[in-house]
């Protein structure tokens, strides 16, 4: 490793790179080609995120779920609150809609007012038989009246599954193939089929239609993800090299840093095609992340550059130096960064795994394309011209270098007292940050399909499915009676909790057969007794077969029951209130020597699934801190060094997570890795100014006030060009319909801000008040690791790899 590090290595690797230019560029190409070609191999996931590991306890409940039931995210619900529905033409309208939708290979069932069926007591011999609620179209208002009275006033088997009788609300209940909900078959349907459909009805009727359901919302929220990968790849590029080229004043130097970054770009959607990663919450994240990682690196090499050949007028020699001098640095710092990202693929999560293997590998990659296309393509241009140089000296930077300075040299106390505020507002924000495990609240707020989320909520109590499965460990244990009264007492109890909806399962359906054998009396919806069961179990043999509504609630033996209800959109906090209730009830109910109840469903999973990544994410920073901290005491053999290196990098992110308390941005997996960002950079820009001042150190014969102040003033500029650049590139990221992209992007945006600042503030002063301590000869001595190699210019020239002439 010593060896990989030393100045002949790096020698070694500028003369190969400048003496073989032509044959990388056709490489970097060719793998470009390559890697572009696994982008057919892309697929966007249909899934909502899994952020548990494959065999958690969570996740083996919710597989045993579907072994039993199935896909239980495949429902589909339109709905209208207007009183014309109940007229003629609007009715048949409503009910051809139906039709139309029922006919699709797609649906499997459809639950609507044409589809209701009514159970028909008949005697001889004894059965119910299905009947449709509206058989024939409506021809007169009467009817539409007489059809509205009986549905609101004698079927309360279809309360809330079909109607709300406080607001007149009705709805239609539409079930996908399960097979096809986690395909594209889903979105094809949806986009190609449903919504036209439903806009088709909305301008003849002119009457408003709600639709919702979890593979409705999944499929026009990843078309908004889909759409915006790209708006916001796009517009951060556009904004990073405008600010780019307002420092620089080169077009060349702009052109050739954006070239860098998008072959950078390609080459992370070629890697997820290539490992067949699905592209989901985390790594959608990538392709923005590698403009992040990427734009610091064109900013330290072309700044070195142009400041090299501005000092001697050599440009091959300028060329050498940026490979030799920054191009181990930035491998450095590109190490740290990658190293921190790669903490992820310990955990067990495959989500966290699959984001760790792409974005280590990215940021390797595109340290790799910085070093040599940025070299190569220069050593093709003609030298810079004074103009391209005039940056280096602009009155306005040098004020904020010499601010920097006097900020160090004469208020250090002040910089101490800041950060210990900052440290204390801090702590009391982090004790108000929450968790959020809510599957919608990321979503877009202004557009159609979440307004129509809120008002399903609002009419029939929610649409994230909550399953409850019920074992009761003998064959056709959930038809005796004392199973059932178990399960309705449990109904109960979930339907006085205003988070939840009116449950659904074998019960009511039972009570509805009561109802039927009562000759339909509404009074009589209820669970039979003994002996009524009795008198009533030869009418529904008959029914089962007609029916596949009990094979939707009891599997085939008799053994498993499901009772399902749906959630609004509630608090982490709430949620797990609601579920603690609920385990409280159920153990309460059902002796678990007779039966084996679980809570599962998508909301729960999501739920926890959260809960599990922020641990991870305190696994994960805590390991990146520990390895980076050991790297900075190997590399300037001073464990002392870590309290110096530390402090500027972890006070930015104790600064944003106590931002994020304030003002009330919960953890959540969109804002998840703000930390693993915030402290990439920031130690990036550790190690950059750690290494120029063990250079200066060297070269002032251990004049640690003198090397600090030069260290600032070379590596200050190119600190400052770098987090504003970011800065505003990330800033892009506010102007999303996405809640936690806006909240990604204002928050790194301004974590880069406290870390610039800590590390051209804090950390120099920390080095000149530690002077004695730490920064000293004896501590720093003998690195063992070179990061900036110290060449002779007369060895460098006679060395120079280029056959060009050095007189420029």
């Amino acid at each position: 490793m010593a060896k990989f590090l030393s100045s002949g290595f790096w020698e070694n690797v500028a003369s190969i790179i400048l003496r073989n230019k032509l044959l990388i560029l056709i490489l970097v190409i060719a793998t470009t080609v390559f890697l572009g070609k696994q982008w057919t191999h892309m697929r966007f996931t249909y899934t909502e995120a899994n952020l548990l590991p494959d065999d958690h306890e969570v996740n083996l409940e919710y597989n045993t779920f579907l072994d039993k039931f199935g896909e239980e995210g495949n429902l589909i619900v339109i709905g209208i609150k207007n009183d014309s529905l109940f007229t003629p033409q609007v009715l048949n309208a409503w009910n051809s809609l139906s039709e139309k939708i029922d006919q699709y290979a797609e649906v499997t069932l459809s639950i609507s007012l044409k589809d209701l069926k009514l159970l028909d007591k008949q005697e001889n011999p004894a059965r119910f038989d299905l009947k449709s609620f509206i058989p024939d179209s409506v021809t007169t208002k009467k009817q539409a009246s007489d059809y509205r009275k009986q549905l609101f006033n004698d079927l309360p088997f279809y309360e809330n599954l079909i109607y709300n009788k406080e607001t007149g609300t009705v709805r239609s209940a539409i079930y996908l193939d399960k097979s096809i909900v986690n395909t594209p078959a889903r979105r094809d349907f949806i986009v190609n089929d449903l919504i036209p459909l439903i806009s088709n009805f909305e301008a003849t009727s002119g009457i408003k239609v709600r639709t919702s359901g979890m593979p409705y919302i999944r499929t026009l929220n990843s078309q908004n993800i889909i759409d915006e990968i790209g708006l916001f790849v796009g517009a951060a590029l556009l904004v990073t090299s405008l600010i780019f080229f307002f420092f620089f004043r080169s077009y060349r130097a702009t052109f050739i840093s954006m070239i860098t970054v998008i072959i950078g770009v390609m080459w992370a959607f070629g890697f997820l095609g290539l490992l067949r990663y699905e592209i989901t919450v985390l790594t959608a994240l990538i392709p923005p992340l590698i403009i992040v990682i990427g734009i610091p690196n064109c900013i330290f090499l072309i700044n070195k550059y142009q400041h090299e050949y501005k000092m001697h007028g050599n440009k091959v020699k300028a060329l050498q130096r940026v490979i030799t001098k920054v191009g181990n640095a930035t491998l450095m710092t590109n190490i740290t960064t990658a190293s921190g990202f790669a903490t992820f693929i310990l955990t067990e999560s495959s989500l966290l795994k699959e984001f760790g293997v792409v974005a280590s590998i990215n940021i390797v990659g595109i340290f790799l394309l910085s070093l040599l296309i940025i070299p190569i393509i220069y050593s093709y241009m003609p030298p810079p011209k004074e103009k391209h140089l005039k940056h280096l000296g602009k009155n306005w930077i040098e004020g904020f270098v010499n601010w920097m300075e006097r900020m160090v040299r004469n208020h250090r106390i002040a910089i101490y007292v800041v950060s210990i505020i900052l440290l204390t507002a801090s702590m009391i924000g982090i004790n108000q940050i929450r968790i959020s495990g809510s599957l919608i609240e990321d979503m877009p707020k202004k557009t159609a399909f979440f307004k129509d989320i809120k008002f399903f909520e609002e009419e029939f109590d929610g649409i994230m499915p909550l399953e409850i499965l019920i074992d009761t460990k003998r064959k056709k244990g959930v038809l005796k009676l004392a199973t059932l009264r178990r399960m309705d007492e449990l109904s109960q109890v979930i339907e006085e909790q205003p988070e939840l909806s009116k449950p659904v399962s074998i019960v009511n359906l039972v009570k509805y057969t009561k109802q039927a054998f009562y000759n339909g009396a509404p009074k009589y919806y209820q669970l039979p007794s003994s002996n009524e069961r009795n008198f009533i179990l030869p009418y529904t043999s008959s029914f089962s077969e007609q029916t596949n509504l009990m094979g939707a609630y009891v599997d085939s033996t008799g053994q498993y029951a499901r009772i399902t209800t749906f959630m609004k959109d509630i608090g982490t906090d709430k949620m797990e209130r609601a579920e603690e209730n609920l385990r409280a009830k159920i153990k309460t109910l059902f002796p678990e020597d007779r039966y084996e109840v679980t809570l599962t469903g998508k909301a729960l999973v999501f739920q926890k699934g959260t809960n599990y990544l922020v641990n991870n994410l305190v696994i994960s920073l805590s390991l990146a801190i520990l390895l980076i901290a050991i790297f900075m005491a190997w590399m300037f053999r001073s464990f002392k060094m870590i309290l110096v290196s530390l402090i500027p990098n972890l006070l930015p992110l104790l600064v944003t997570a106590g931002m994020m308390g304030f003002i009330g941005i919960p953890i959540k997996p969109s804002t998840i890795l703000v930390f693993s960002i915030a402290f990439g950079i920031s130690v990036d820009d550790t190690i950059h100014f750690l290494a120029k001042y063990r250079q200066e150190l060297r070269a002032s014969k251990w004049k640690i006030k003198k090397s600090v102040y030069a260290s600032l003033r070379e590596t200050g500029v190119s600190m400052f060009y770098t987090s504003i650049v970011l800065f505003f590139g990330f800033s892009v990221f506010m102007i999303s319909s996405f809640g936690g992209t806006v909240a990604l992007g204002g928050l790194v945006s301004a974590t880069l801000l406290f870390a610039m600042l800590a590390n051209l503030l804090l950390l120099p002063s920390l080095l000149l008040s530690l002077e004695h301590n730490i920064a000293n000869k004896n501590t720093l001595k003998e690195p063992a690791l070179q990061i900036i190699t110290e060449l002779n210019e007369e060895q460098e020239i006679e060395n120079d790899p280029s056959k060009e002439d050095h007189t420029h």
